[in-house]
């Protein structure tokens, strides 16, 4: 089992730190007070790799929250989605006119978080909208209407913060980007 330090030594270099990732956090949650002043949220995490950000997120957040997760698969092994997702577990709580907020950890190709959209949406909640701790524009099939947006980054493969690769790094407290071997092996 790999420690701390020889994780890093795995990556290129680090592309967001904790207190860059902690500073937009709080900000996001400010944004998303204000939005939903009035109302109550259910935030629907999108497991596995959302649920560091989706943590820190709530405490950010000065309103009535509830929380449900769901587990989605449109990688499998690999590291670019395959387009086909599947749905691993589904929401325990009924979305019919709630406030839905999916909580992602990073959007790429749109595909997976496109069909959860029409997934969610055909269960009629008041409304949905979409935050994601990072997107990457460049590697999108789809468009989708992202509401909340921590960082924009280039084409990195990254791992961190709840990210992983192969179900390692996720306990890193920063976003690394991952040394190409590591993945191309």
């Amino acid at each position: 089992m790999k420690n701390m330090s020889n994780m890093t030594d795995d990556l290129e270099k680090i592309l967001l730190t904790e207190a860059q990732l902690a500073d937009q956090v709080k900000k996001m949650g400010a944004a998303i007070t204000a939005d939903y002043a009035g109302k109550e949220i259910l935030m629907i995490g999108v497991l596995r790799g959302a649920f560091i950000f989706m943590a820190d997120l709530i405490r950010a957040i000065n309103l009535p929250v509830a929380v449900d997760f769901i587990a989605l698969s449109s990688y499998g092994a690999a590291t670019s989605s395959s387009g086909v997702v599947r749905i691993l577990k589904d929401l325990e709580e009924n979305i019919e006119n709630k406030h839905v907020l999916i909580v992602e950890d990073i959007i790429d190709s749109g595909l997976t978080i496109k069909y959860l959209i029409e997934n969610l949406s055909s269960r009629k909640p008041a409304s949905i909208k979409i935050c994601t701790l990072m997107s990457k524009p460049d590697r999108r099939n789809v468009e989708v209407p992202i509401a909340y947006n921590g960082f924009t980054i280039p084409d990195y493969f990254v791992v961190g913060y709840g990210l992983d690769y192969a179900e390692k790094y996720r306990n890193l407290p920063f976003i690394g980007v991952l040394k190409s071997e590591i993945y191309e092996r």
